[in-house]
């Protein structure tokens, strides 16, 4: 563990790690040289022109503008011609940018366009994607994406690290767009306002990126970066939107007033109703067109979609993650060193208490850009619900940008009760840290790598004890080589065994972990069927501070093939070691006492193309577990009968037998949908496990009454306890938990 010594003294040293390594990082950008990007001007219309949106481009004002074509293949052959013609037209007057599309196929009829819900996952469709990066910085932007039947979905990017899919999809923008089919193919029209966005007004130029999917085909093809390494989702590759001049925001200011109502019960030994309403108000303000301030007054999260239910057979919590608006919108910048396991900021910790909203009497934010800074800010103040106090919640973050897509940061949260009180009241609890992320696409010419640095610190929540920074802290290092055809990664990481960032999230304490891996994904051009296979080993070391053994890891990837169909199968051993030192309750009067526990484990898993009409997945593994064994079993269907209609079903099994005690876990879950119109949805989820014995049900109607107001109807009903009936024998009897409906509107007004 010498080698581990030397790198925890480097980690814990932080910034200073930085003198050596950024002038090497600045020579590697040095020597290199960036393809020029393809460019795509636009067109400015008169004060008295208009687009009228309905998907067809035979207004003439469309012919001015010089298209975007010629798009390339990222698959199945990178570099290859598109297999079928995109055109693409920008036109824009003082408030607002247009974007006209015509999506040329030679088979009509195999257009695939199942969905129409907001933000709807449309992996199934045809769709037409596109990005903007207003600050030209390489790393953040939005996201954009329709389907032949007129789906809207957005997203925010930046914050995600390497990950393949660095989406913020929360977010809902506003704006417009209208489909068309044609006779050879399909067209869109899309209105953006600017004040849907921020940028610098001082620039006349964006970038831009566009990607067309044919899931038929299994075929995505991208105007710029169209290499496997590049991608739509990383804006240093996108192409360049010039000419834009004198466009406006207005005056900057939003107001989004809501109303609720709603009608609850609980019957239990003391049958509880009541009816609660509630009236609150969202302020936002761009104080420069890249830096923008929201406050949100007695906020409402009744619209928010209910967690996905999860069985939980290990020793550490779960991650769950946040699903309300108002912590989700710019919230890249405060993703903390993101690959590394550690988050000194979950914004879940604000107005939830295991799982049980919290009154949030008001909250502002800041964020956006300033030079080469990117700065966010968050106050929240919850109100006072039986013993819990009221507190306050503090955090920032700035993030200095380097080079070209690098990066150094700083992040800082506080949590104040203000009371003494109470006796949940305690002392004011900070976190403080530091990261770095030394990120280039231009390795060796066209590869990826990335190098990432963290260090935090919280303050000791025990004032009567006295522990060290180590104990306090966590700190780490992540070399990665994220490329088609071979990856790898080696990362090194430390815990402290006091380090619990009050506004964070931790799953375990008091350990330091290397972690190595390496896949190697052949493309065989001989096998017509196969698009690529996948073989990899990936392997954890993680001991407690006194080096002694706590988990010893090693995954092999034996085979994994993914088809030019789009299916997937892939087979995986695991041997793992686990040394228990205290007591482990897996189920209820089952304990796994301490000793050291060795395991080995089969896992097959594989998915049909999501494009079919009815697609699944699948997952069974088999092998040892603590002192037993166990089956775990896992699958997956989704049916669209129609247009607009989908029905999924999940199931998870676990059988396990162990020498202290046989046990099975089981989990259901069955969620409907129907998208009436890109403008009206109503969703269904229905979900039980026998570990929490509860069925619970939540529907969804939502209507969007324009872009940026909303009417949603809410019901959700829990159940638990299953009891014989007294009416017939042999059928199951359920009591009535909960049971709520809300409606909630709101309506958003620009000045």
């Amino acid at each position: 563990m010498m080698i581990a010594r030397y790198i925890r003294y480097a980690v814990t040293l932080g910034l200073f790690a930085l003198v050596p390594i950024t002038p090497l990082w600045s020579s590697v950008h040095q020597s290199l040289e960036s393809s020029q990007p393809r460019s795509l001007e636009a067109v400015r219309l008169a004060d008295d022109e208009r687009i009228r949106l309905d998907g067809r481009l035979d207004e003439s004002l469309w012919q001015r503008a010089t298209p975007a074509t010629r798009f390339l293949q990222q698959e199945p052959r990178e570099g290859d011609a598109a297999s079928e013609r995109t055109v693409v037209h920008i036109l824009y007057d003082s408030d607002n940018l247009y974007i006209g599309v015509i999506l040329y196929d030679s088979d009509v009829d195999a257009i695939l366009a199942y969905q129409r819900k907001r933000d709807g996952n449309i992996w199934t469709d045809d769709r037409f994607m596109w990005i903007f990066d207003t600050f030209m910085d390489g790393r953040t932007g939005y996201f954009f994406e329709i389907n032949p039947l007129g789906l809207m979905g957005d997203g925010l990017l930046g914050g995600g690290g390497f990950s393949r899919f660095p989406i913020n999809k929360s977010w809902d923008g506003i704006w417009e767009a209208q489909v068309a089919m044609l006779e050879d193919g399909w067209s869109a029209e899309i209105r953006i306002p600017f004040r849907t966005l921020n940028f610098d007004p001082g620039q006349d130029t964006w970038g831009i990126n566009f990607q067309r999917t044919i899931p038929r085909k299994n075929e995505d093809m991208l105007w710029n970066g169209h290499l496997r390494n590049q991608g739509i989702f990383r804006p240093v590759h996108a192409g360049r939107l010039t000419g834009l001049r004198d466009i406006s925001q207005g005056i900057g200011f939003e107001a989004k007033p809501y109303a609720a109502a709603g009608w609850r019960n609980s019957p239990g030994v003391v049958d509880t109703t009541d009816t609660p309403t509630d009236v609150g108000l969202d302020f936002t303000y761009s104080i420069t067109p890249s830096l923008r301030a929201a406050v949100t007054i007695n906020t409402d999260f009744a619209e928010v979609e209910v967690d996905e239910r999860r069985v939980n057979l290990t020793r550490f919590p779960l991650f769950f993650p946040e699903q309300r608006d108002f912590f989700l919108e710019g919230s890249g910048v405060f993703s903390f060193a993101p690959r590394n396991g550690v988050t000194p900021y979950f914004s879940r910790r604000i107005g939830l208490q295991e799982e049980e909203q919290i009154p949030i009497t008001y909250g502002a934010r800041l964020g956006g850009q300033v030079g080469r800074y990117e700065l966010g800010f968050i106050q929240a103040r919850t109100g006072r619900q039986g013993l819990l106090p009221g507190e306050d919640f503090t955090v920032g973050r700035v993030k200095r940008f380097l080079y070209e897509q690098s990066s150094v940061g700083a992040l800082y949260t506080r949590r104040s009760s203000g009371v003494t009180d109470s006796v949940a009241a305690q002392p004011d609890r900070h976190t403080a840290g530091v990261d770095l992320d030394l990120y280039s696409s231009r390795f060796r010419g066209n590869q990826n790598l990335q190098f990432e640095a963290f260090v935090v610190w919280n303050s000791d929540p025990e004032v009567s004890t006295s522990s060290s920074f180590g104990d306090l802290s966590a700190r780490g290092v992540r070399l990665n080589y994220p490329n088609d055809i071979w990856r790898a990664h080696l990362s090194y990481r430390e815990v402290g065994e006091a380090f619990d960032p009050a506004v964070g999230f931790t799953r375990r304490n008091g350990f330091k972990r290397i972690n190595p891996s390496i896949s190697y994904q052949p493309r065989p051009e001989n096998i017509a069927a196969i698009r690529q296979l996948e073989f990899g080993v990936f392997y954890e070391y993680l001991t407690d501070f006194s080096n002694r053994l706590q988990t010893a890891s090693i995954n092999v990837d034996l085979l994994g093939i993914e088809f030019e169909s789009d299916d997937n199968l892939s087979l995986q051993l695991t041997q793992r070691f686990e040394r228990l030192e205290e007591v482990y309750e897996i189920h209820e009067e089952i304990v796994i006492p301490v000793a050291n526990y060795s395991t080995r484990a089969l896992e097959f898993r594989g998915r049909t193309a999501r494009r079919r009409a009815v697609s699944g997945n699948f997952e069974i593994s088999r092998g040892g577990f603590w002192s037993g064994r166990r089956w775990a079993y896992e699958l997956g269907i989704t049916a669209r009968p129609a247009t607009g209609i989908s029905l999924s079903t999940e199931m998870e099994k676990n059988d396990i037998s162990l020498p202290e005690g046989n046990f099975s876990t089981h989990l259901f879950r069955l969620v409907g949908g129907w998208d009436i119109s890109p403008w009206m949805s109503v969703t269904g989820n229905l979900q039980y496990d026998d570990v929490t014995e509860i069925v619970g049900l939540n529907a969804r109607f939502r209507w969007i009454l324009r872009p940026g107001s909303d009417l949603y109807l809410v019901y959700t009903h829990n159940w638990q306890d299953f009891e014989v009936a007294d009416v017939e024998p042999g059928i199951l009897g359920l009591t009535v938990r909960s049971r709520s409906a809300m409606m909630k509107i709101n309506y958003t007004h620009r000045f």
